[in-house]
């Protein structure tokens, strides 16, 4: 009886590469102890791989297919289709074993691959919802004015064009006394304060970055003395002390636009300015934000020797405004006044260091509100 002898080793379908020309040649590939036996399928010779020369760089995902590579400068490359193919050659070679992916592995691999999905969708939920905020406080600290400026230059482009702006030099001169009046009691001229009245019925008043402060013609003509433009103004301007409009835009910023913004690269701010003029116009400030423009605010009507009962009383105004008209008024949705922010306001008032100084005296105040004028095409 003839022996049965050694069984013949199995072979796999194979594609070779030679390093040298992208032409796949078919080939049949068995698997040794020392190493493969590559035969090409045109009999035109065959190959001998040590397994030691060996690397593995593709096959590790589903439906991939295994690919070995040998050599460095001109890299030879085997590719198999069969997974089998991998448990065979590691099965045949445990010293060498770990040079090669084990297909069992895989199932975890897209589970793992599955949750590092989520971690980085939570991560860049995080980054925004508590990252950004984070960095865009860091950077509004240290961003130049002159970029400051630049952005509200670019903001009031948007909000407030040259047609829509009320220019009538012998009544703004006295709004800019006023202003005037506020502003040497700042500590640092660090931004130059402007103010400019927009022709638009809606009762609202925003400061945009670098120290622009836009009043639109509603709030003006709701306004009963000086005094109470004052209030609003020294409340505005305190937002721009405080930067709070630099670090609300920001917060909506890209990281781009924060590292251009801490370097002082103003070459984006125009673009950016646009976008951030129509988020300021909705611009909500958080509580504490309120709480400091009032407190430094109504400090600052104090120093100039402003009453301070202007303030309180035009926030008590607008509370009765929005309550019979909460479609004119913009105001408080943009400056929420609580009735406890309107006690403090009281409170801090009825604590003015010395009589006030009467603001204009003998300038007709109805007369300074009609900055505006019947211009054609105004929102009357």
């Amino acid at each position: 009886m003839a022996g049965t002898g050694p069984p013949s080793p199995r072979v796999w379908d194979a594609h070779y590469l030679d390093g040298q020309a992208p032409v796949r040649r078919p080939a049949r590939v068995a698997i040794g102890r020392a190493g493969l036996e590559i035969t090409f399928a045109d009999g035109s010779g065959s190959l001998r791989w040590p397994l030691a020369e060996v690397r593995q760089t593709q096959g590790f995902y589903e439906g991939e297919e295994v690919r070995l590579e040998r050599g460095r400068e001109l890299t030879e490359a085997l590719l198999v289709g069969d997974l089998g193919f991998l448990s065979a050659l590691r099965a045949a070679a445990p010293e060498t074993a770990s040079a090669f992916h084990d297909p069992r592995r895989r199932r975890y691999r897209v589970g793992l691959t599955v949750l590092a999905a989520l971690g980085a969708v939570g991560l860049a939920v995080a980054l925004y919802a508590w990252g950004i905020p984070a960095l865009a406080t860091a950077v509004s600290a240290r961003v130049p004015v002159s970029w400051e400026i630049a952005l509200g230059d670019a903001v009031m482009a948007e909000l407030a064009p040259p047609q829509r702006r009320c220019v009538d030099p012998a009544r703004q001169v006295h709004i800019d006394a006023i202003v005037a009046t506020l502003a040497r009691t700042l500590p640092q001229a660090r931004y130059p304060i402007r103010v400019t009245v927009v022709n638009q019925p809606t009762i609202n008043a925003l400061a945009t970055p670098g120290g622009s402060i836009v009043v639109l013609r509603g709030l003006l003509e709701r306004t009963e003395s000086p005094e109470e433009l004052a209030g609003v103004l020294a409340h505005e301007i305190q937002h721009v002390m405080h930067r709070h409009a630099t670090k609300a835009i920001l917060r909506q910023a890209s990281a781009g636009v924060l590292v251009a913004a801490l370097v002082g690269d103003v070459s984006a701010v125009v673009a950016f300015g646009i976008q951030s003029a129509h988020a300021l116009g909705d611009l909500r400030y958080g509580r504490q934000a309120e709480l400091e423009a009032d407190r430094d605010g109504m400090r600052m009507l104090h120093a100039a020797a402003v009453d301070p009962a202007g303030m309180v009383s035009f926030f008590k105004a607008m509370q009765r405004e929005e309550s019979t008209a909460p479609k004119v008024t913009r105001y408080l949705s943009t400056h929420p006044a609580a009735d406890d922010r309107l006690q403090a306001l009281t409170a801090l008032a009825a604590a003015r260091p010395r009589p006030p100084d009467k603001l204009l005296p003998g300038v007709d105040w109805d007369d300074v509100k009609k900055i505006c004028g019947s211009k054609p095409g105004s929102d009357r």
